[in-house]
Parts: structure tokens; C-alpha cells; sequence
């Protein structure tokens, strides 16, 4: 079974909902929903799992009611150092999570790059985050999704020695052809329509060539300006 897993943010109908609305990657609640009713409308819904990166508060707002209306599960990964800020998660929410029966990931402390730290700084992020985690929902946290999906080796090393078992990424494609230790995860963004969410969740058709061209393609100016410099270029596009 090629297992997909879809990468989502934030579930903001606009601007005056509650969180950090992102205009690339806040889905609509009925887009939202619409997508989880095509996932338990497969033949094998356990081939696609939904994932959240960052730990908005629409998460638990928006996110959980449909994920528990279709009986869905996901994975939340949470900056550890963004709980209980402003539009964030608060500890009481990871822990309605965590309760509901959803699966709860690091996603580093800062958000910072993982790749641009320095080994000490690395390990710290590595082990603080899940720490912190651990002691929220009172389980182990064994998965971490890279901010940015930005690592490589050094940073699987570092995470499967600090205790996690799979290190998340933003290379789009199934399991099947991931690194050891490694996950793929296709990015699901607001304007993405129905017939391009199906062809990326089935990883078929000229949006799964494309999807894969554009990761490759980017990685060059992201290695020529570097992490800091190409997101400021980044936000000035969007």
C-alpha cells in the first residue's frame, strides 16, 4: 500500500478567523471537509494520513470536530515554544488533542531551520521539543516534522538518537520511495481543487510530476540564497 501523507496548516475561512491565516496554506472549513469526505470515501482510507504542522488554534477549533465526525485520525505537529502564544495552542488544547485520540508530533521548539543550527543548538531543539511534549500529554512523542521540511542526514541521525522514530519532511511523493527513516508529505494548499487533491493523494497525473519538478526546482535557490534569505524572498512574493 502506497501510504500518502498530506501536509495541512491552518483552517481559516479568511482573515477574521481565529489563528494565523496564511494565504497559500489556510484551507477553507468546507474544502476541509469536503477533503476528509473523499479520503473515507476510499477503498482504503488508511492509505492517506493527514497531518498539521505549526499547532494553530484552529486545529482544535476547526480541524478536530471533522476529523471526530468522520472518524478520522491525524498527526498534530506542534512548536514547542509557540503553545500559548496569541493564536497558537494552548497546553490544554495538545491535550484535548492528544485525548481525542489523535496523534501529537514535535515540530522543533523555535521553527527554526534545523539545518542552519549548530549541533549543540540541534540536539537541544531536538530533545526540548519532544520534552516538553511528553510532559503535556503524558505519552511518548516518537515523530517530528522539520520546520520548513529543511534537513538531511545529520538531522535523521540527531532525531532517531534523541528517541524519534520518524522524521517528517516536505518532499512530495508516498512512502514508498522515502529513505529509511524518512517520510514524504505532499502539501495541501487553499487552492487546491478537487480533481488536483485526488490526483496528489493518489500520486498520479501530470499535479504529481509537477509537484515533484517544483520541489527539485526550488531546492537550487534555497541552496544559492540559503534558508533565512529565500523565505524573506519567499513572503515578499506572496
Amino acid at each position: 500500500m502506497r501510504r500518502m501523507h498530506l501536509m495541512y496548516h491552518g483552517i481559516h475561512d479568511d482573515a477574521s478567523a481565529a489563528g494565523h491565516f496564511d494565504p497559500v496554506y489556510s484551507v477553507t472549513r468546507a474544502r476541509f471537509a469536503h477533503q476528509l469526505d473523499w479520503i473515507g470515501a476510499q477503498e482504503q482510507p488508511g492509505r492517506f494520513h493527514v497531518t498539521f504542522d505549526d499547532g494553530d488554534i484552529s486545529n482544535v477549533i476547526a480541524a478536530l470536530p471533522r476529523l471526530l465526525e468522520r472518524g478520522l485520525r491525524a498527526t498534530f505537529f506542534i512548536t514547542g515554544g509557540f503553545i500559548d502564544r496569541p493564536g497558537m495552542l494552548r497546553r490544554s488544547d495538545v491535550r484535548t488533542l492528544a485525548d481525542a485520540g489523535m496523534h501529537i508530533g514535535a515540530h522543533g521548539m523555535s521553527h527554526g531551520f534545523l539545518e542552519d543550527m549548530d549541533l549543540d543548538s540541534l540536539r537541544r531543539e531536538l530533545r526540548d521539543s519532544k520534552s516538553v511534549l511528553e510532559d503535556i500529554i503524558g505519552r511518548e512523542v516518537d515523530a517530528m516534522a522539520l520546520p520548513g521540511g529543511r534537513g538531511g542526514t545529520r538531522e535523521l541521525d540527531e532525531a532517531l538518537a534523541c528517541g524519534y522514530r520518524d522524521l517528517y519532511g516536505s518532499r512530495p511523493g508516498p512512502d514508498d520511495d522515502a529513505q529509511p527513516g524518512w517520510r514524504n508529505r505532499v502539501a495541501i494548499t487553499r487552492e487546491l481543487g478537487d480533481a488536483k487533491f485526488a490526483a496528489l493523494a493518489n500520486w498520479s497525473g501530470p499535479a504529481a510530476r509537477w509537484a515533484r519538478l517544483r520541489h527539485g526546482a526550488l531546492a537550487v535557490p534555497k541552496r544559492m540564497l540559503g534558508n533565512a534569505r529565500y523565505q524573506r524572498l519567499r513572503a515578499a512574493l506572496t
